[in-house]
């Protein structure tokens, strides 16, 4: 029971981390219709970053802070500069792009940073809560971790539903033209979603980050893992998103303990394509009619 107990809660805090990133995914997808492969690097460059200011002296909040805040710009400059020029060709284009900027981002990393693993401090400790005298596997950066996906899936959920910006981006990015003769800025708010996304995903680089091991390609899995988490979700739907997440640590953290770690590539694959095949759409995909 007790090993139950701590397989599950190991895949809650994992999943935590695959639904932070799967949340970047779908913020950029609702805002631009792209899909972005480059944001596991742009969230491992904003890790380094808060690293680079933590060793030099500084608090892990100030570094915290500074990685959401160089998210924020790496996002717009990236969508300024990058994809702006093919915003009016065909999606697939930008797509390659991403994909362009997942290889020079990790190599600039390799060239700044260097390629030896560092380690990255926790904002809390990593040992495990007692309760009733045994040792669980959860620990207060782990329930920090939970907190703040929790956070950003309920802030996303107001913008998209309740505010007018929401609104702008989700028009910008199904039907730019109409938005533009509604006097809707799309240039801006196109600019805004990859800043939000690229925020989110460096948040998501550094809670996976806390109290290990980093290095320019520390990421990569969770690109494979967070996009099977924003499609199990559906990447339209935040809430989604996060369920996916949560739905698919726990399924890989209980394939790793009772089956072997070796399986796990294995599993994410198998999930993906029963997903797909029964509901293509995403678990929480909303049916809509077109008017032929």
């Amino acid at each position: 029971m007790q090993q139950l107990v701590n397989t599950a809660l190991g895949g809650l805090t994992l999943g935590a981390v695959y639904a932070a990133f799967a949340l970047a995914l779908v913020l950029i997808f609702r805002s631009t219709r792209i899909v972005n492969f480059a944001q596991a690097p742009m969230a491992m460059v904003t890790t380094f970053i808060a690293l680079t200011l933590i060793d030099a002296g500084y608090s892990y909040w100030i570094g915290f802070a500074a990685a959401l805040l160089a998210g924020l710009v790496l996002g717009a400059v990236i969508e300024r500069v990058i994809i702006r020029p093919v915003e009016d060709k065909p999606e697939i284009n930008a797509v390659i792009l991403t994909l362009g900027l997942f290889i020079t981002l990790h190599a600039l990393a390799a060239v700044i940073f260097g390629n030896r693993f560092r380690s990255f401090p926790a904002p809390f400790g990593l040992r495990g809560l007692e309760v009733g005298g045994t040792t669980i596997r959860l620990t207060t950066s782990g329930i920090f971790t939970i907190a703040a996906v929790a956070t950003v899936m309920v802030l996303l959920l107001l913008l998209f539903r309740y505010t007018d910006v929401g609104l702008r981006m989700r028009a910008s990015a199904y039907n730019p033209e109409v938005a533009r003769l509604l006097g809707v800025r799309v240039g801006r708010m196109l600019t805004l979603g990859w800043a939000l996304a690229a925020v989110v995903g460096s948040l998501s680089g550094l809670l996976i980050a806390s109290g290990g091991l980093v290095h320019p390609g520390y990421m990569d899995s969770i690109v494979v893992y967070g996009f099977v988490a924003a499609v199990l979700g559906g990447l339209e739907s935040p809430v989604g998103a996060v369920v996916g997440g949560l739905t698919l640590g726990l399924s890989l953290s209980f394939v790793s303990g009772y089956l072997g770690s070796e399986l796990v590539a294995l599993a994410a694959l198998l999930i993906l394509m029963l997903v797909l095949t029964l509901r293509p759409g995403g678990l929480f995909a909303v049916a809509s009619a077109r008017r032929v």
